[in-house]
């Protein structure tokens, strides 16, 4: 999830955890413990923008990495609050419990992350989230900022926007969740009836919602990509296919570069040509507006001529393509057809 969801339920939890024995240095430290896993944005600065894809939501996001830092942690709040009797399993328990559920949210996304680094780089995703959802960031949002303002400690209403900051983003990821069940239900209906050939596929929620779904089919040479609302009422998903162009690829293959992203794009990617400009696109992170036009370009494309050229590579596609027209068009194939 984003960075600010992050840190408004790491402030949620250190109210409703150490409120009562340290006041507001809970939600300091609730902060604290929810951000140091994205530490890893420090490896930007020296790693290639192909190795640091991989450094991303990598080591600092697996178990092992959890275990070592809840445990340091754990020591250093208990060291810096003597004397107190707060019993050192409670310090245990609620960094373990931050870093964790930061980890268990990252994985919401279509990024991925590499819980079992460094024994395994399989990446996780469950594809039920977009990275910044408002509907699931508001309530913690306005919460933390009600803990803040309050400054009685003894206020039950604090009590009360602690549980809203919590209890909200829960059921919203419940309603989540069963939304991605009943899409892809209906997406697998879709390839029967529709006799879509496929070896692989993956749905993930389109930008900032989680109503309309992007639909990516994998087969032997290429994807069929297509749009699914949860309001739809035709069973039809009109899929628009790419081919893959595999041998687009054999002058870059022995390319460090181009092996980092093969195994960060987990087999769902194309190659093609931007004037002289040879592209990888990774099809996880969608298309620039593709429910507007289902032959747009994707979101993330890495230029494999030039390198230096793909600082951005995550952010740029999606921040390309949005206006009053694509957003029109959004909420219009929202509603379903």
């Amino acid at each position: 999830m984003d960075t600010l969801t992050h840190i408004a339920i790491g402030a949620c939890i250190g109210e409703a955890v150490l409120h009562k024995q340290i006041g507001k240095k809970a939600l300091l430290w609730g902060i604290l413990a929810q951000s140091i896993p994205d530490i890893d944005f420090i490896a930007s600065f020296w790693l290639d923008p192909s190795e640091n894809l991989l450094a991303h939501r990598g080591f600092t996001h697996s178990f092992l990495f959890a275990i070592f830092i809840s445990l340091s942690m754990s020591l250093a709040a208990d060291h810096w609050h003597r004397p107190h009797n707060i019993r050192f399993t409670k310090f245990i328990l609620f960094f373990t419990a931050q870093v964790f559920i930061h980890d268990i949210l990252d994985a919401m996304n279509s990024y991925g992350v590499g819980w079992f680094e460094p024994f395994s780089h399989k990446r996780i995703s469950f594809n039920i989230l977009f990275v910044a959802d408002p509907l699931f960031s508001i309530a913690p949002g306005l919460a933390v900022a009600a803990l803040f303002i309050l400054k009685n400690s003894k206020s039950k209403l604090r009590a009360f926007w602690m549980r809203i900051g919590l209890t909200l983003p829960l059921l919203y990821l419940g309603y989540a969740g069963f939304n991605k069940i009943a899409i892809d239900k209906d997406v697998q209906a879709a390839f029967t009836v529709q006799k879509i050939q496929h070896t692989d596929y993956f749905t993930t929620p389109t930008p900032f919602n989680n109503w309309l779904w992007y639909v990516v089919a994998k087969s032997d040479s290429g994807y069929n990509i297509g749009y699914r609302s949860v309001f739809d009422k035709n069973p039809t998903i009109y899929f628009t296919y790419f081919p893959r162009n595999d041998s687009l690829m054999k002058s870059v293959l022995d390319n460090e570069d181009a092996q980092n992203l093969l195994r960060f794009a987990r087999g769902f990617y194309t190659i093609e040509y931007w004037n002289d400009t040879l592209i990888f696109n990774d099809l996880i992170f969608g298309q620039v507006a593709g429910w507007q036009n289902p032959k747009a370009k994707f979101a993330f494309h890495y230029f494999l001529d030039n390198p230096s050229g793909n600082l951005l590579v995550v952010q740029r596609g999606r921040l390309q393509g949005w206006n009053r027209e694509s957003l029109r068009a959004l909420f219009k194939r929202i509603k379903g057809n």
